[in-house]
């Protein structure tokens, strides 16, 4: 009899380790997600501040996390490719950055495939450097998103350019975060932040313009109303911005067009590219009967014109390197693009 009970108590015991098994694989079945991991505990942030709800959806998609011990780490990586075709950059990325006012840690994941020649990005929009790290925070918080976007990887030059516009995303950067140049703020439109849809409308406020406060962080980026980080301008990061260094492709156009840094070999020196757009001279002149006033300083995007052969770039602020085309960061407006060289897949139409 003895034997028998030593038996049956060793058959629960196995039987209760099982249990305990299946508990755990429920707690990590989202292992191998990019992750956030709130540290406001120790950042003296009120314990009753519901941010919190607006971070249940801060998981990078599943489609998106492939393995994470394969993909490339890219944190605060300085990029050294200069290849122009995007099936040079096939890879799994992935970045462990944080929100720097919130204290919280965040995990990027880029993915670039080719099929049916197109590459196609799929990612979180979480940056491969810190963020958010202004003297405010941004009106809303960082969130991972599920984006996907395609590109020819045989970009060619159309007839006639595309200008930018509200309704397309101008590109998206190799660290996963798109490019979106413009806002939706107007001279006399609404609080002149947002609401100014109408691209006819003159006057419309240049986001980069140390005179206007757009709440961006040190990498000219914020979020959209959905949570999403995107750049107004340099990003800031992925090249050397103050090294005379050949900088690398750092991101590809909607019309799959790269973009690079600010530095190119100019025939044996390397310099920072110039920008065509001059800054207006004297007195704002009035556009369809409305005027801000005051003189062309640059808070406007109308106070800048486009003069041929001023600089280095054409009027999308591009020019050709190594036999292809390329956008190139400057340190003037446009600051990235003026306009599409080519012509911007549809997966770039915001929705």
């Amino acid at each position: 009899m003895t034997f028998k009970l030593l038996l049956t108590i060793l058959a629960i015991s196995l039987l209760s380790g099982c249990g305990g098994s299946g508990s755990s694989s429920e707690n990590n079945a989202s292992d191998n997600a990019p992750t956030e991991t709130d540290d406001s505990s120790n950042d003296g942030s009120d314990p009753n501040d519901n941010s919190s709800e607006n971070d249940s959806n801060d998981q990078a998609p599943d489609d998106n996390s492939g393995d994470q011990a394969s993909a490339v780490d890219i944190t605060d990586q300085i990029f050294t490719k200069t290849t122009a075709n995007c099936q040079d950059y096939i890879d799994q990325y992935s970045s462990d950055v944080r929100d720097v006012n919130r204290n919280m840690a965040f995990q990027g994941a880029l993915s670039i495939q080719h099929e049916n020649g197109k590459c196609q990005f799929s990612t979180n929009a979480i940056p491969n450097h810190d963020f958010n790290d202004g003297q405010n925070n941004f009106v809303t918080n960082v969130s991972a998103q599920s984006d996907s976007y395609q590109i020819t990887s045989s970009p060619s030059l159309a007839v006639n350019v595309t200008e930018l516009s509200l309704q397309v995303d101008n590109a998206l950067f190799l660290n996963g975060v798109k490019l979106d140049l413009l806002a939706a703020a107007c001279y006399g439109v609404g609080d002149e932040r947002i609401g100014c849809n109408d691209m006819n409308q003159p006057w419309r406020l240049d986001p980069m313009s140390a005179l206007n406060n757009f709440g961006t962080d040190s990498h000219n980026a914020h979020t959209q109303p959905d949570g999403t980080y995107h750049y107004h301008g340099s990003p800031m990061a992925m090249f050397y911005t103050d090294t005379p260094i050949v900088s690398p492709v750092i991101g590809f156009a909607a019309d799959g067009f790269p973009i690079r840094g600010s530095y190119f070999d100019d025939n044996g020196t390397v310099r920072k590219a110039l920008s065509s757009y001059q800054l207006k001279q004297g007195a704002r002149q009035a556009i369809d009967n409305i005027n801000p006033g005051g003189t062309y300083n640059g808070a406007y995007r109308d106070d800048y014109e486009y003069v041929p052969d001023s600089g280095d770039l054409d009027e999308c602020n591009g020019m050709m390197v190594d036999g292809s085309y390329s956008y190139f960061v400057t340190e003037t407006y446009p600051w990235v693009m003026g306009c599409f060289k080519g012509t911007p897949d549809s997966s770039f139409n915001k929705r």
